[in-house]
């Protein structure tokens, strides 16, 4: 209930006070993108401190660039496998990059 209402917060933020700001986000992908995306795969908990620690890096003494979300997935034989398209049941919202053990880069697909 509380992390709806925080990704809600978020999207508030994006669809009404950022376009107000000009473009000026040192990461990609933003920080409110980066926010969504760890509300949506971490707990609450672990996506604010990871949320938290985004936001105080964002400031001219770090260099900036691409910051994908690490996040911990467990990839059992059930969930490894790869469907064909006609025969899955949802579309593809993310592909998980492994970067170490049990721990993936997030990198969302936007078409």
């Amino acid at each position: 209930m509380f992390k709806s209402i925080c990704m809600n917060m978020v999207l508030f933020y994006q669809n009404f006070l950022s376009p107000l700001k000009p473009r000026s986000c040192r990461y990609y992908p933003t920080c409110s993108e980066y926010a969504l995306w760890q509300l949506n795969k971490n707990s609450l908990i672990q996506a604010s401190c990871l949320i938290i620690v985004r936001i105080l890096k964002c400031n001219p003494f770090f260099k900036g660039g691409f910051d994908y979300p690490r996040i911990h997935k467990d990839f059992t034989i059930a969930n490894a496998c790869f469907q064909p398209l006609f025969l899955a049941q949802t579309r593809l919202k993310f592909i998980y990059i492994p970067c170490d053990y049990k721990h993936f880069y997030l990198i969302k697909i936007i078409f």
